[in-house]
């Protein structure tokens, strides 16, 4: 719901001109906050528990019953990654989520759609051979190096919901105190294992387009394999029931970038996930 939020925000409800809801707080929607009362109930879908595929599911079916009836000049259908989270592609977990989509995407399809599927990031596993979580606690390390909590380290993924990754991702950026000599810290992260890449603010705003006000003196990312906390003390594991899978660094960069149209990209672009919107219009004007 946080996410709607962010993305209906501006969005004028009076008019009956938008329509903006999260599956997550279906069954509380009113007209005047939403555009719709009662997103469950019209969808006639009970509203799925925050951890499961039907999350997911309740927006691709409320998507379709939208084009159906509301018929939006442009609609954002944004899924929950708890399924990639826990299985691999290849399990069964993950191969019953996308013949779920695959229907879905059909009839979205058939009713005229042009459609653009893109993600926000890809998926790797960062576990032990025995499936405990591979960390790298960059807390606990900043701690021994400069004092405990001299500096600060932000794990920009960490959100309440733990049981998707346990608050542990592979970007990490770090606030040193006043007087610290930052190249010896980032020369020691560097020698740190597991760890890939070290960049000082400006250089992470050169190389990732990050916003320099946002981001603390150090970056830090790791391993295909391997992920970074903050304090070991501070993750609470219990909940990862499967071996963790998890993102954040470089290696889940790529993602796919699907179009139900034939567009001409005679200069073949660098497609971002962003331009998401630009080629739907294209395909749409087809």
């Amino acid at each position: 719901d946080k996410l709607r939020a962010l993305l209906g925000a501006g969005l004028k409800f009076d008019e009956d001109r938008a329509v903006a809801f999260s599956s997550e707080r279906s069954g509380e929607t009113t007209k005047a906050e939403h555009g719709i009362d009662n997103a469950s109930e019209w969808l006639g879908m009970e509203v799925p528990e925050v951890y499961s595929g039907e999350l997911s599911e309740f927006v691709f079916a409320a998507g379709v019953k939208l084009l159906r009836e509301f018929k939006p000049d442009v609609m954002y259908l944004s899924t929950s990654d708890y399924i990639q989270h826990k299985f691999a592609p290849d399990q069964q977990g993950a191969l019953d989520f996308y013949e779920m989509f695959d229907r879905y995407l059909g009839e979205l399809d058939e009713l005229g759609a042009a459609i653009i599927v893109t993600a926000d990031h890809g998926m790797k596993p960062k576990h032990h051979e025995d499936g405990s979580p591979k960390v790298v606690y960059a807390q606990d390390l900043m701690d021994e190096w400069l004092g405990k909590d001299a500096a600060r380290v932000i794990l920009p993924i960490t959100d309440p919901y733990v049981v998707h990754h346990g608050s542990l991702g592979s970007f990490a950026t770090c606030y040193l105190p006043e007087g610290a000599d930052q190249a010896d810290i980032m020369a020691k992260l560097r020698a740190t294992p597991g760890i890939t890449y070290v960049l000082t603010n400006s250089e992470a705003v050169a190389a990732y387009e990050l916003p320099s006000d946002r981001i603390g003196d150090i970056v830090m990312i790791s391993g295909e394999n391997i992920c970074i906390g903050t304090s070991e003390h501070r993750h609470d594991l219990a909940a990862l029931k499967e071996p963790l899978r998890s993102h954040g660094g470089l290696t889940e960069q790529e993602v796919p970038f699907i179009c139900n149209r034939v567009l001409a990209l005679p200069e073949r672009p660098v497609l971002r996930n962003f331009d998401a919107f630009f080629y739907a219009t294209e395909a749409a004007a087809l």
